[in-house]
């Protein structure tokens, strides 16, 4: 590769980058070669991404652009959804090699959830693409969690390229350290206002890594002309059922269904816009569960009518909130068999005080003033991280 080859690149990157909501162009980091390149010239790469890890308006893969450029990579590591993002959520993601490229795939979702130091032997620098939805709970920034701790433990580079923020608010609790899982690694709020880069800076900043005396060597490719606040719409789903902006903006407060035998649509090609059950009581739209491939092969309630309430063309959706948990708790009866897996609505939420305050008859008003305290000293603390201007 020489340099007029890398600058042509770069311009024809820059030309077909994605654009905001409100008209402005962003130049995602990965898009951003100028800054990266000669950082990974001649090194041995591991790579951390998936189906989201594109480049410009044409799609083009990360992997496959830098292969173009002749950089070395050795292997590619899955998270949740795997490489090509068509595994339903909880599926088992094998280790497998990609049909495509030839290279080596090293699933990082299920009992091998961190890099080891023999998978890391022939690697010197990681690279990070993911595109996160700004959801404590959602599992890309588990996984770079991990990898942060494995490139620290073993003396390699991590470089992240960083993406926008869909969902950019800060609301709900901060994590209860009793309640820490893979739905919920790192004690910050359900919706933590932050970029992947942002949040890699925050757990070498706070010391969050385990099992190291050191920080991750960490480098993060910034992005161009977006700020926080900015809505964005994702060029490319960031997983099965999630495959708009309306799904996204409602995930944060319909997730919490999924510890219920409430239906948030999965098995339709609406899911996390729909809530519903095999019950009258649950409203008048209905709908029906069915194995859907690239959504969910084996939905709740499959193929069984559902009855509930259609969000499809909700407006006004700012953030998380616990109004539609609450009125179909209330539609149950109030009763403490709603939570049909309580240990799970408790790692969701970070905290078990949510359930049992719902349990306990309290308002939305009544448990949102409770997180308010944590909320401002997490805001404080957050504000030594951001690398773009908050709004």
């Amino acid at each position: 590769m020489n340099f007029k080859s890398t600058l042509l690149l770069f311009a024809f990157f820059l030309s077909t980058a994605c654009w905001a909501s409100n008209g402005e162009k962003i130049t995602t980091g990965a898009e951003c070669m100028d800054q990266y390149l000669p950082l990974i010239k001649g090194k041995r790469i591991g790579m951390v991404v998936n189906h989201t890890s594109t480049i410009g308006s044409n799609q083009i893969h990360l992997v496959d652009v830098l292969l173009e450029q002749h950089m070395n990579i050795k292997k590619v590591f899955a998270p949740e959804h795997g490489f090509r993002g068509n595994a339903d959520a909880g599926e088992k993601i094998n280790d497998a090699k990609d049909s495509r490229t030839g290279l080596p795939i090293i699933s990082l979702y299920g009992k091998n959830k961190k890099p080891s130091a023999e998978q890391l032997r022939d690697i010197d620098i990681i690279i990070f693409d993911i595109q996160d939805v700004g959801a404590r709970f959602y599992t890309y920034i588990s996984t770079m969690f991990y990898v942060m701790e494995a490139c620290a433990e073993n003396q390699k580079t991590l470089i992240v390229f960083d993406r926008p923020n869909p969902c950019d608010y800060i609301d709900g609790p901060i994590l209860n350290p009793a309640f820490q899982s893979f739905v919920g690694i790192l004690p910050i709020p359900l919706l933590h206002g932050c970029t992947v880069g942002e949040l890699a800076q925050m757990i070498n900043g706070e010391k969050w890594l385990s099992n190291t005396q050191s920080k991750c060597d960490l480098k993060v490719i910034p992005m161009k002309g977006w700020k926080h606040k900015q809505p964005y719409s994702l060029p490319i789903k960031p997983s099965p059922n999630l495959p708009n902006d309306q799904s996204i903006k409602l995930y944060p407060s319909l997730c919490l269904f999924e510890a219920t035998n409430i239906s948030i649509g999965r098995g339709t090609t609406f899911p996390f816009q729909v809530i519903g059950a095999p019950d009258k009581r649950y409203g008048t739209f209905t709908f029906t569960p069915t194995s859907l491939p690239g959504f969910d092969k084996n939905p709740m309630h499959k193929d069984q009518l559902c009855y509930g309430e259609d969000l499809r063309k909700t407006n006004d959706i700012h953030g998380f909130t616990l109004s539609y948990f609450l009125d179909f708790y209330k539609r149950s009866g109030c009763n403490a068999s709603f939570f049909a897996r309580a240990r799970w609505f408790d790692l969701l939420m970070g905290t078990d005080f949510t359930r049992k305050a719902i349990l306990n008859g309290k308002t939305e008003k009544e448990i949102r003033q409770t997180w308010q305290a944590d909320l401002q000293t997490y805001k404080e603390m957050r504000k030594k991280y951001l690398l773009y201007a908050d709004n």
